[in-house]
């Protein structure tokens, strides 16, 4: 897998970010989040989720999940999202969008969910496939 990618992001609104991924490749985003005071944030019953389009109105069956987790121990504030060599293959090459959100329940068991991490992301083309 290529190695990953460090970004430390701020915890008041989701930081937008461009990436360039080659087609057949495996990916790995490390993502540090930290507040507005630079503290790390705990992600401690969270949960992390994101996915791929072609555009912000790509119906569902058009998106790619990727691998999202929290890094152990979960105090840390590390998500990593991860495609495969298999889904980078199977993208066109061209511009994509993405999002990255965390979810918890609050102490009335309403789901919050904050998007930490937005952009694009450019698929550039394999003649080795």
């Amino acid at each position: 897998m290529a190695r990953p990618t460090k970004k430390t992001y701020e915890d008041f609104m989701a930081a937008y970010e461009e990436f360039t991924i080659d087609q057949g490749t495996d990916v790995a985003l490390e993502i540090h989040l930290v507040d507005e005071n630079g503290v790390v944030k705990n992600l401690c019953n969270h949960s992390v989720a994101a996915k791929l389009k072609k555009n912000y109105n790509s119906d569902s069956a058009s998106t790619t999940n990727f691998t999202s987790i929290i890094a152990s121990p979960c105090t840390s504030g590390i998500i990593t999202l991860a495609l495969t060599n298999s889904q980078t293959d199977s993208l066109k090459a061209g511009r994509y969008v993405f999002d990255a959100e965390l979810s918890y329940l609050d102490s009335d068991s309403n789901t919050i969910v904050e998007r930490v991490l937005e952009g694009r992301i450019q698929i550039n083309p394999s003649v080795t496939r």
